[in-house]
């Protein structure tokens, strides 16, 4: 059996979309709705869930927010790219998520890791491991933690199949922006892009329409334009004020 590409593809207006510019910020098309969104986690700082924050104006078209990690005015660009320290080159590749990932069988689930998209959430360590869970999958409660795990990790680094079928067991996702902020770790993360927004770099060339997606915000991912979890090494933090007093997901 062959795992099908994620099937939790969803229609949006084809307005919206994500531009990476060369050497410069990410300009986002279409207005789609841009929130905090913190990591919620348990007593040993392993990622439960999200729970949103204060909104963001995206009216502008387009909204061009800050990829270098320099700007005095985030998550909006200020320009500050121009004369900022920072390697801006796109160093990820077009190709498929599924093409370098890793396969962990079970009875319930089928669970794909490709450690490129490691942004250092830590959704995958709660409650035992999503890896060390697969083996226990034939356990409905085992399998469904696995899944909660791989659809909460938030570059897509994990995704989940069912084994029978071949069929994604993606959760789908509305399209919108989330600025990851990560208290346990004292850091701010990337931008989170949900819901098969496009992004595309400035020549045009459009990467993998993913359910889940982080961009690089600090300006130091050695995978761009997504995130590696560099941020936190950098010990990044964007200043913006905030309090996780929305709806969890």
């Amino acid at each position: 059996m062959k795992e099908k590409e994620p099937g939790a593809k969803t229609q949006i207006p084809q307005s919206i979309k994500i531009e990476v510019l060369d050497r410069g910020p990410l300009l986002v098309f279409g207005r789609p709705p841009l929130r905090l969104q913190f990591i919620m986690t348990d007593e040993q700082g392993a990622g439960l869930n999200f729970r949103a924050g204060r909104a963001f104006d995206t009216s502008a078209e387009p909204t061009a927010l800050c990829r270098c990690g320099a700007s005095s005015h985030k998550p909006y660009c200020d320009g500050s790219h121009e004369h900022a320290e920072w390697e801006s080159e796109l160093t990820a590749d077009l190709k498929p998520l599924l093409e370098g990932a890793r396969y962990y069988r079970g009875e319930g689930v089928v669970l794909a890791d490709n450690e490129r998209y490691c942004v250092s959430a830590r959704f995958c360590d709660a409650r035992g491991g999503a890896w060390n869970l697969v083996e226990k999958s034939s356990d409905p409660a085992a399998r469904d933690i696995v899944e909660q795990e791989a659809n909460h990790c938030p570059n897509s680094r994990l995704s989940v199949w069912d084994p029978a079928t071949g069929q994604s067991r993606e959760k789908k996702l509305p399209p919108a922006l989330g600025l990851i902020e990560d208290p346990a770790m004292g850091v701010s993360g990337g931008v989170l892009v949900t819901g098969c927004i496009p992004v595309e770099n400035q020549a045009g060339e459009r990467y993998e329409l993913r359910n889940r997606v982080v961009l690089c915000r600090c300006g130091a991912s050695s995978n761009k334009p997504y995130c590696d979890g560099a941020h936190i090494g950098e010990r990044f933090r964007d200043g913006i004020q905030g309090t996780p007093d929305g709806e969890e997901w």
